[in-house]
């Protein structure tokens, strides 16, 4: 028996309806990025890092500055791995316990990538957004300072301002957010560009919206793919710039460590045998960066506007 035309139109408009409340973009990319697994676990793996970071320090049986006298001067042969003795993964060349240290020292570096990616994309966005909605004179002079400014080696600015300002964290925060929002500013300018023109950005002109209040309500909004997907990319830069300043010996200073800081001691330790100081530092700074990339790339195919 056939339905009725009523309810097959019922049907119909009904089917339509669930479409259109499908189409959202961040609905779509949600459904995307729960397809792609290996940005899934990734992204698992970073909650897993996260908590790490964050209670670590709860099952910790010595402090990050506690000193364990017994094994002093035979670190070789006491202070392997052992939860015997309560160290987890082993203890340093100053018996202190490398488990607390590493839980600090991944805090240290996930929030310096995380902070610094966070002040780039805020300064960068809002510095390219005003470049390409303004135009003109006013868009050349502000892009011809980006270049001027990039032109400059970023790892020798961030080690003059640690050399002369003092080494400390918020140094090397201001350094690292303050130089690495140029990519994100040519970013931001190039969507604009593309947006500017759209109809609602005319109706809010046409309206008498003020430019800054277009460019705050209307585009900025409009480039928040783009700007999760940059940022989840830059977090694993800046780590990484992070620990080779930390491996020379300019970043994070005592009694403070990063994973930089740590893997330059453990390569120090390598020629007495003791392969743990190295090991477990490593390997934490190797699975962040890798999951922050896959995280970043499955952000970025399910944000693609070419595959929605």
């Amino acid at each position: 028996m056939f339905p009725s035309k009523q309810t097959a139109d019922a049907l119909v408009q009904a089917a339509n309806d669930a479409e259109v409340k499908g189409r959202s973009l961040w609905r779509d990319a949600a459904i995307r990025f729960r397809r792609n697994r290996a940005a899934v676990v990734a992204l698992c793996v970073l909650g897993l890092i996260a908590a790490f970071a964050l209670f670590g320090q709860l099952f910790a049986q010595w402090s990050n500055e506690e000193i364990d006298w017994s094994i002093m001067g035979a670190i070789a042969q006491k202070g392997a791995p052992s939860i015997a003795n309560g160290h987890y993964f082993g203890a340093d060349e100053l018996g202190r316990d490398l488990y607390a240290r590493v839980v600090q020292g991944t805090g240290i570096s996930i929030m310096v990538g995380m902070v610094g990616s966070f002040v780039a994309v805020m300064v960068g966005t809002l510095y390219g957004a005003v470049a390409g909605y303004s135009g003109g004179r006013t868009d050349n002079i502000m892009m011809r300072i980006v270049d001027i400014l990039m032109s400059i080696p970023f790892m020798f600015v961030l080690i003059l301002l640690l050399v002369i300002f003092g080494r400390s964290i918020t140094m090397l925060f201001v350094g690292i957010g303050l130089i690495s929002w140029l990519d994100m500013a040519r970013i931001a300018r190039g969507q604009t560009l593309s947006i500017k023109n759209k109809e609602f950005v005319e109706a809010a002109v046409a309206t008498g919206v003020s430019p800054m209040r277009i460019i705050l309500r209307h585009i900025v909004p409009n480039l928040l793919g783009i700007v999760v997907v940059y940022a989840t990319l830059l977090i694993p830069g800046l780590i990484m710039t992070e620990s080779f300043i930390s491996f020379l010996g300019l970043g994070i200073q005592e009694p403070q460590t990063s994973l930089g800081a740590l893997i330059s001691a453990g390569a120090k330790q390598m020629r007495f045998g003791v392969i743990w100081q190295l090991l477990f530092p490593l390997g934490f700074f190797l699975v962040t960066l890798y999951a922050f990339f896959f995280v970043g790339d499955g952000l970025r195919d399910a944000l693609d506007p070419k595959d929605r």
